[in-house]
C-alpha cells in the first residue's frame, strides 16, 4: 500500500486531482470499504465510479472508452467490462478457470446486455452511475456478494446495464486449489444467501429475471435419453467453445467441474439456510502473482530492489525485500490434502467396482473417471503450491 499512497502523491504533484484514502477498519469487509469511500465530501463533486481490484490493470484508455455510454444514456447505471487473465496458462486450474470464466463474459454476460436482461455485476472492471448506487440504496454488507446485491437492487428500481465485451482488463488468476475454493465457498454461498434476503422483493417485482435451472420434484417423471445426455453434452460443447486454445481439455475440465459441484452446492445449502458458520465468512482470495517465477539469491543473503520516485519532497530511496526469505517447514496431512475429495473419491470409485461385478449396468467407465478425479485433487495435484514463508 506504501507503493500506491507514493503513486499518488507522484500524479498529484503533476497537478492531478487524485487522493489516497485508507480506512481503519475492515467493517462490512469490501461493502464497508466502498460505503466508507462515498462518504467523503469531493465525491459529491463525481458523477460515477470506477472499480477495480488490487490485481486489476486497466489500459490507460479505460474511462475514454466506458464513461460515454453512461453520459449519452442516463438510463444505464453499469458499464461492465470484461476480464483477461494473464496467468491462464500458469497451470491447469487457471486454464479450467479461464473456461469457465470466458463462457461466463463470452455468453451470459453478453447474452443479458444484448436482450436488455439483468446480468450480474462481477465487482471490478466496471464503471457505476453514482446517482443509481444511491437509488438502489447505496452498498450492503448483508451479504459476501455486495457487487450482486447492488446490480439486483439497481434492477428492481428500472436502471438498465450494458457489457462491452471489446473492453479488457487485464486480471490474476487464482492458481492454488486452496485459494479457489474459497473463492468458489463465496460466490456460491453469498448468491444463495442474498436470494434468501431477497426473495420476496424479486418474487414480486415486475423485472425479468432470467432463469437457467429446471427442478424436477417428482421422482415418476420420466426424463428422455436427449435430455439426459444429449442436451448436456451440446452444452458443454459450447461452453468450451468459449476457450478455443483449451477445448481439448473439455473432458477433464468436466470432471473437475463435477469435483467443484461438492463445494459449491454444500455452499449453496449452507447459504440458503444460512447455517454452518461460514455464511459471511469474507478470505481474500490469494493471488500469487510472481511469487512462484522468482527465486530466491543463492548465496544466502536476501535480494533487494532500490526504488526511486520522485516525490514534492527531496528524493527519496526505499528498499524492500524483493523475495521473502524462504523457510521449509513441516507440511500438516490436513494442509497437504483435502480429506472430502478423498473420501467421495473413494466412495465413487467403489461404486465403480460394484458395477463392475454385480449391477453390470455400464456405468463403472464414468464412476472410474470421476473417482479418479476426486482422488487426483484430493492429493493436490490441481494448481500450483505456494512458498513457504516465516
Amino acid at each position: 500500500m506504501d507503493l500506491v499512497e507514493m503513486e499518488c502523491q507522484r500524479w498529484k504533484s503533476k497537478g492531478l486531482n487524485i487522493k489516497y484514502e485508507v480506512r481503519g477498519n475492515r467493517k462490512g469487509y469490501k461493502a464497508g470499504a466502498l460505503k466508507e469511500g462515498l462518504k467523503h465530501d469531493y465525491v459529491k463533486d463525481c458523477e460515477y465510479i470506477a472499480m477495480f481490484d488490487a490485481d486489476f490493470q486497466p489500459d490507460s484508455d479505460f474511462l475514454l472508452r466506458t464513461i460515454p455510454f453512461l453520459v449519452h444514456n442516463p438510463e444505464i447505471a453499469l458499464v461492465q467490462t470484461r476480464w483477461k487473465f494473464v496467468n491462464a496458462d500458469e497451470c491447469l486450474l487457471t486454464r479450467f478457470q479461464e473456461m469457465s470464466l470466458d463462457y461466463h463474459f463470452k455468453f451470459e454476460q453478453e447474452a443479458g446486455s444484448s436482450v436488455y436482461s439483468f446480468f450480474g455485476f462481477n465487482g471490478t472492471a466496471g464503471v457505476w452511475r453514482i446517482a443509481a448506487i444511491d437509488d438502489a440504496g447505496g452498498w450492503k454488507d448483508r451479504t459476501t456478494v455486495e457487487d450482486m446485491d447492488l446490480a439486483v437492487r439497481a434492477t428492481l428500481q428500472g436502471w438498465k446495464f450494458v457489457y462491452i465485451g471489446d473492453i479488457k482488463v487485464r486480471s490474476e488468476l487464482p492458481s492454488t486449489f486452496k485459494a479457489y475454493r474459497f473463492q468458489q465457498h463465496r460466490w456460491s454461498c453469498g448468491p444463495a444467501n442474498l436470494f434468501k434476503k431477497m426473495m420476496v422483493e424479486i418474487l414480486e417485482s415486475k423485472c425479468h429475471f432470467g432463469t437457467n435451472s429446471t427442478f424436477v420434484l417428482f421422482p415418476e417423471i420420466q426424463i428422455p435419453l436427449w435430455g439426459v445426455v444429449y442436451v448436456p453434452t451440446v452444452i458443454t460443447l459450447l461452453k468450451a467453445l468459449g476457450t478455443p486454445s483449451s477445448f481439448h481439455l473439455v473432458i477433464l475440465w468436466v470432471l473437475f467441474e463435477n469435483v467443484m459441484s461438492l463445494h459449491r452446492i454444500k455452499a449453496a445449502v449452507s447459504g440458503l439456510l444460512d447455517a454452518g458458520g461460514r455464511v459471511n465468512e469474507w478470505v481474500v482470495t490469494e493471488k500469487l502473482g510472481d511469487a512462484n517465477k522468482t527465486k530466491p539469491s543463492t548465496n544466502g543473503s536476501d535480494a533487494v530492489k532500490v526504488i526511486d520516485i520522485k516525490l514534492p519532497e527531496p528524493d527519496v530511496k526505499l528498499t524492500e525485500p524483493l523475495v521473502p526469505k524462504l523457510v521449509k517447514r513441516r507440511t500438516r496431512f490436513w494442509e497437504r490434502y483435502h480429506c472430502s475429495e478423498l473420501f467421495v473419491g473413494t466412495c465413487i470409485i467403489l461404486c465403480g467396482c460394484y458395477d463392475v461385478l454385480y449391477a453390470k449396468k455400464g456405468y463403472y467407465i464414468y464412476l472410474f473417471l470421476q473417482g479418479i478425479a476426486f482422488i487426483v485433487v484430493g492429493f493436490g495435484y490441481v494448481g500450483t503450491i505456494p512458498p513457504s514463508t516465516q
